[in-house]
């Protein structure tokens, strides 16, 4: 993030801004220098006004951490927070939650960012949590200030925030709580470690009740609260800390998390009080579950609940957005084909649903089959060019001799056969061989005929050939008039056709095949098809 800190020395900038592409920011201090906020690449989205202290605007993060690769379900709760803010003119933030050293890696970092840009959503203002620990340690220290934090010295409490005891939850150490300011300050000054914790106000308060946007007024009583850790005794603040600090400073005005994080809102409202500022409104979004009723998990059930999963099988990043947002939302009408803009116009938190969705899969289909169908809609609603151009390099992954040209006339040819796009290695590798592979010859046999048949079919398809224009319509009128020749039904003439220059049955329609293989290799191939029949006429 981009930071004017002479303004404001307690923000700090982090770096991450220029390492990854779709994440670079830019400062318009021409147009507005008091603002040091940053501004998407332009070809990544249309620009967007920026939130200014005072504006309604709304302001909302996604804050992963780099412990792992970017889950599904994390993916949605970026895509939701995208949703509302785009929905309400607001700002989109990304903050890299990145504390936790001992199990941060490069790789999940990397990761994150890859299923991000693969989203091609993008985002308005970048952190890294990392480089503001001065801001949340200074934070935590006004609630020390203020009497609502205090020293824990208790050496079997100095590594552990929460700890469960015989008996029940842990929920404070009454020496600890109870020490006197000036104890407190002399063991500091001498160096004895200690946690920094919250007082949770049991004595003055009964419970603290979550305003939520998705399930209503939810509550917890202060007697069931520990009096959690801002600080460890290492100096390095909590996740609790950090995450509400960062809100707090960022001027977070919705928080849309999963579920599982409404545990630690009683205890972020607590911190936000204490911090004298005002509270972000929160939505929990409900959970994604396997099709076994257990959570989706990356431990548990591995690559399946990965963002790059999907990218890497072939599905269009929007079919996927798509998708997901039909998993805990639905817009007022029953449409599941939603464009963009369509999500952006129809997007509410009225319309989060309150039970957990599920995504199916299994050990031999790892995707939902809703996800796969969405795909191939999507797939099918593409410009041509623009399919052609994303299937180009994948064919010639598989192997294929592909060139634009020629992947241009083939697109139209396949599209309406295409799952994903990966699916081009399958319906379109004839194209471009050299030599078909080896195919059952009992397959040029049409129904109810013989081999003999056949071998007449592909002589008199040999000759048509060799003479005819070739182009859809001639092609088609030759062929016909072949078969009528032949006194043979038309399907009886254009299947050993087809799977002479297909090497299937299945395949794209004819005569457009016939043209985009060319004379020559039609030819070739059905040399090469009579080869494997005896020959012989019609009986």
């Amino acid at each position: 993030m981009i930071t004017n800190n002479e303004t404001n020395p307690s923000r700090t900038a982090p770096t991450t801004a220029t390492l990854y592409g779709r994440a670079l920011m830019t400062t318009n201090n021409e147009t507005n220098p008091s603002h040091s906020g940053p501004t998407l690449d332009a070809r990544l989205r249309p620009p967007v006004p920026h939130c200014y202290p005072g504006n309604s605007m709304p302001r909302v993060r996604f804050a992963p951490s780099p412990t792992g690769y970017l889950h599904i379900g994390g993916a949605r709760t970026f895509i939701f927070n995208w949703l509302y803010a785009r929905h309400n003119q607001g700002v989109m933030i990304l903050r890299i939650d990145d504390t936790d050293v001992e199990r941060n890696t490069q790789a999940s970092l990397d990761s994150i960012f890859e299923g991000l840009n693969w989203l091609d959503l993008g985002w308005d203002e970048l952190y890294k949590q990392s480089e503001r620990v001065d801001l949340h340690r200074r934070m935590a220290n006004e609630i020390l200030a203020k009497g609502l934090a205090y020293r824990d010295f208790i050496p079997a409490m100095a590594e552990d925030e929460e700890k469960t005891q015989a008996g029940g939850a842990w929920l404070f150490n009454p020496g600890m709580r109870e020490l006197s300011q000036q104890e407190s300050d002399r063991r500091a000054a001498a160096g004895e470690p200690f946690v920094l914790r919250f007082r949770v106000p049991r004595e003055s308060r009964s419970e603290v009740v979550v305003e939520d946007l998705v399930y209503g007024a939810v509550s917890k009583a202060t007697s069931d609260l520990e009096d959690f850790a801002l600080l460890r005794s290492t100096g390095v603040p909590t996740y609790h800390m950090a995450s509400s600090a960062d809100d707090a400073d960022l001027r977070i005005t919705h928080i849309l998390r999963g579920q599982e994080h409404l545990a630690n809102t009683f205890k972020h409202i607590l911190i936000f009080e204490a911090l004298g500022v005002p509270l972000p409104q929160f939505a929990h979004l409900p959970l994604l579950m396997a099709p076994d009723g257990s959570k989706l998990s990356k431990r548990k059930h591995g690559p399946v609940v990965s963002v790059t999963t999907y990218r890497d099988a072939g599905f269009l990043p929007h079919a996927f957005v798509n998708f997901v947002c039909l998993r805990g939302w639905s817009p007022k009408d029953d449409r599941e084909v939603l464009s963009r803009q369509d999500l952006i116009d129809a997007f509410s938190l009225e319309n989060i649903h309150h039970s957990n969705a599920i995504i199916n899969f299994t050990e031999d289909d790892p995707f939902d089959p809703k996800a796969m169908w969405l795909n191939a809609e999507h797939i099918r609603a593409l410009p041509m060019e623009e399919l052609a151009k994303q299937l180009l390099p994948l064919a010639r992954a598989a192997g294929c001799d592909a060139d634009a040209s020629k992947m241009l006339a083939i697109t139209p040819l396949i599209q309406e056969r295409l799952r994903t796009l990966r699916d081009v290695a399958t319906t379109a590798d004839f194209f471009f061989a050299d030599e078909l592979p080896p195919y059952d010859s009992g397959e040029l046999i049409p129904q109810k005929g013989d081999a003999a048949m056949a071998a007449t079919v592909l002589e008199r398809a040999r000759e048509i050939l060799t003479a005819a224009e070739f182009s859809h319509d001639a092609l088609d009128a030759a062929l016909r008039a072949g078969a009528a020749e032949l006194k043979v039904k038309t399907g009886q003439m254009f299947q050993p056709i087809r799977v002479a220059v297909c090497g299937r049955k299945v395949a794209p329609p004819l005569f457009e095949t016939l043209v985009v293989l060319g004379r020559e290799a039609c030819l070739k191939r059905i040399d090469r098809a009579l080869q494997m029949l005896p020959a012989g006429k019609i009986s």
